[in-house]
Order: structure tokens, then C-alpha cells, then sequence
């Protein structure tokens, strides 16, 4: 078992982690079944969790620290804004109390240690903000106007070190939807994505993930596969994209993904009919397993884009969501417990996929699959005690 006060430090050592660690180990698959072996069915489902809560701190008693140290997660997202309430007071304060905070949830992990995420993408989506004391930031917008290589390094490289020097070890970025419709609310008229060019995007994207990666920051890219034609925002509700998406929004996913894989890829909330009839592509088993990975050939941890979205919350109840997405090929279910708050949402969501198991409709073996994936990654930046050495990115 990993020691307890060792695993709070565990992201402090990767912001000094770079590329020159330890070469991957040998008998990963080994270790991974070994994991798999020791853990419960609702520790298994709890890994593929990752939930925000409320408040400057955790305490012990707190039911994020309890859902942590009882396995019901396996990773946290902290805000700036409480959307629910209304109010700007919700995780972060000031440094000193993030490093605080993100060391405290990191310490109540048992054996595996945690994902603490954050979306610091820079620019209008940056939550640890210049007005509460972190270093300013630049939009993806503005690094791929410039083009410029060196640019977009040193925003990348000032990027991962603000979110690793703060106890995170997951950015919920870059970007890669092409800016195809400037006038989309939640990416275009945001200026979240680096061009309508997708080479301009993939290059830019790979810059920041590169530098993010050399300092054993985590990035995901989003949001698969395309929100930059959408013409409403997921965050609001149902949004189609069936007459405006292309397949060149396809294209940053493509290189990305032959280059050497991000360590995830989030999915977007988007409907379009052309690639599924039914369903928005985080429910959709063409979208999620036909096109990212069979035709697209990625292989690593799928997060969904944050499941109470009115998109999915609004249209979906959670017994349906959960079954979909799973049997999609998603791996990591994401209720950042923001636009609405349910306080025991991970307790609940466990018992919920539980009884989908018990019940046939979602096999167990599917669950070891993504559990495989999300422990086969905590291994490679994470873990570095019961005989797994912490790998370089490039090794993996």
C-alpha cells in the first residue's frame, strides 16, 4: 500500500519530474492485472469517477475526503466559480490554499493514487485566475495567430508548471476543435481554439502537450470529435451539429494521436445524425469506439465532457447516461457537480453502474477494460511505489 502521507506528495514530485526519469517498467500488463485482481468491483467502477465538490479545504469528515479514502473516486476537479450558486467562492482561493487543498484530497488516496484536474487552458477558461494571485495567461486564439513555436512552448511550459507547482496533475486541455464558426458560444466567440486551420491546431496542441508532459502533467484534448461548428453550447442543452460538422475536424485527432497519444481525450455532448442517429457522441458506441478508436486507432483513457451538462443531465437520467457511455467506450465519467450539486453523486453513480453489471447490461469485463486503461496511466505519471517505477512520458 502506498503511504499515506507519501501519496500527498506525489504531485509535488511531478513538478520536478521531467522526461529524464526512469524508463517504464517491464511488467506493466503484469501490474495492471495485479491492481485489477485486488479490487473490488465499486473500487473498479470508482476509479472511472472523477467529481468536483465544494470548498476551500477537506477535512477528513468532509464526503469528498470520505468518497476518496473509501475508493468511490478516482479523481477530483477543483473550480473558481460555484455555477449552481452563483457565486465566485467555490475551491480556489490564492496559491497557498490550492497547494494546501490539492496536497490535503491527494493524501486521503489509499494505494492509487488520484487524478486532481483543473482546466487551465489559459486565456477566457482559466481557473486559477491573475486576480487571485497565479501568473497571467495567453488564449489559444492569440498562440495560433502567431504560429510561432517558441510562443506556444513557453505558454505550454508556463501553463504546466503553474497547474504542477499547485498540486494538479491533469489539465483538462488543450483545445482542438477548429474555430470554423467564430461566432460558437462556447468556443469560438471564447477564442478557446488556436485556429480554423487543423494543422495550425494540431501543431500548436502538440507544443503545449509536449511541454505539459515533460514536466509529468497529464493533458487532455477536447472536445472529440468537434464542438468549434456548434452554433449553442452543451453546457445549455441539446446541441446538433449534424449540418455543419466536417470531417476535417477530424484532422488535429489524427496527427495527435499517430505523433503519440495524449494521455486522454474528452468527448463533446454534440448530436450529430450523420454519425449516429441517436445518440450525442459521449453516448455513442460509433463515435467513441468506431471512429477515436478504431478508425482513428486511440487506444488510451476516454473522459467524458461533464455529464451534468444540460445536454446530457437534461435529457438523459443517469441510469441511461451511465449505461450508454460505458458501453460507448468511455472510460472516465466526469460530474463536475457545478451547473448542478449532488453531494453524494459518486456513491450514488458506484451503486448505479453496480447494479448495471449485476444486471447484464454493462459486463464486467468492460468495466476491467477502462479500469485498465485509467490505472495503466496513474502508473506511468503517478505511482511510484509497489515495484512500478514513475515513467517518463516518452517512454510510454
Amino acid at each position: 500500500m502506498l503511504n499515506r502521507s507519501l501519496a500527498g506528495l506525489l504531485i509535488v514530485i511531478l513538478a520536478v519530474c521531467i522526461a529524464g526519469c526512469t524508463s517504464a517498467p517491464p511488467d506493466t500488463a503484469d501490474a495492471v492485472n495485479r491492481t485489477l485482481d485486488s479490487l473490488s468491483l465499486e473500487e473498479k467502477i470508482g476509479q472511472m469517477l472523477l467529481v468536483g465538490f465544494r470548498g476551500y479545504s477537506a477535512d477528513p469528515d468532509s464526503q469528498i475526503a470520505r468518497d476518496i479514502a473509501a475508493g468511490r473516486v478516482g479523481g477530483v476537479i477543483l473550480f473558481d466559480r460555484d455555477v449552481a450558486l452563483g457565486t465566485n467562492e467555490r475551491n480556489i482561493k490564492d496559491p497557498a490554499q490550492v497547494r494546501a487543498l490539492t496536497a490535503s484530497l491527494q493524501g486521503y488516496a489509499g494505494a492509487i493514487p488520484i487524478f486532481v484536474a483543473v482546466d487551465q487552458e489559459g486565456g477566457a477558461v482559466c481557473r486559477l485566475k491573475e486576480s487571485s494571485g497565479f501568473p497571467p495567461t495567453v488564449s489559444a486564439r492569440s498562440l495560433g495567430a502567431q504560429e510561432n513555436e517558441t510562443a506556444t512552448r513557453k505558454a505550454g511550459q508556463a501553463l504546466a508548471a503553474m497547474v504542477g507547482e499547485n498540486g494538479f496533475n491533469l489539465n483538462f486541455g488543450p483545445v482542438v476543435d477548429l474555430a470554423v464558426n467564430p461566432d460558437s458560444p462556447a468556443i469560438g466567440r471564447l477564442n478557446r481554439s488556436f485556429s480554423e486551420n487543423a494543422t495550425v491546431v494540431a501543431e500548436n496542441a502538440r507544443w503545449i502537450i509536449e511541454e505539459h508532459h515533460n514536466l509529468g502533467v497529464m493533458t487532455a484534448i477536447k472536445h472529440f470529435p468537434g464542438h468549434g461548428s456548434a452554433m449553442t453550447d452543451t453546457h445549455e442543452g441539446f446541441t446538433d451539429v449534424t449540418g455543419t460538422w466536417t470531417e476535417e475536424e477530424l484532422l488535429p485527432y489524427r496527427d495527435l494521436i499517430g505523433r503519440g497519444p495524449p494521455a486522454m481525450v474528452m468527448t463533446a455532448h454534440v448530436y450529430n445524425a450523420n454519425l449516429d442517429p441517436d445518440y450525442p457522441a459521449t453516448l455513442s458506441e460509433p463515435t467513441v469506439t468506431g471512429i477515436l478508436r478504431d478508425r482513428l486507432g486511440y487506444s488510451g483513457v476516454v473522459v467524458t465532457d461533464a455529464m451534468d451538462m444540460g445536454a446530457i443531465h437534461d435529457n438523459y437520467d443517469l441510469n441511461e447516461s451511465l449505461k450508454l457511455s460505458i458501453n460507448a467506450g468511455c472510460d472516465i465519467f466526469l460530474f463536475a457537480n457545478n451547473l448542478v450539486y449532488d453531494e453524494r453523486i459518486a456513491e450514488t453513480a458506484v451503486g448505479i453502474v453496480k447494479d448495471l453489471v449485476e444486471a447484464g447490461e454493462i459486463s464486467e469485463e468492460r468495466i476491467d477494460e477502462s479500469c485498465g486503461r485509467i490505472l495503466r496511466l496513474k502508473m506511468a505519471y503517478l505511482d511510484g511505489e509497489a515495484g512500478i517505477s514513475v515513467s517518463s512520458p516518452a517512454d510510454r
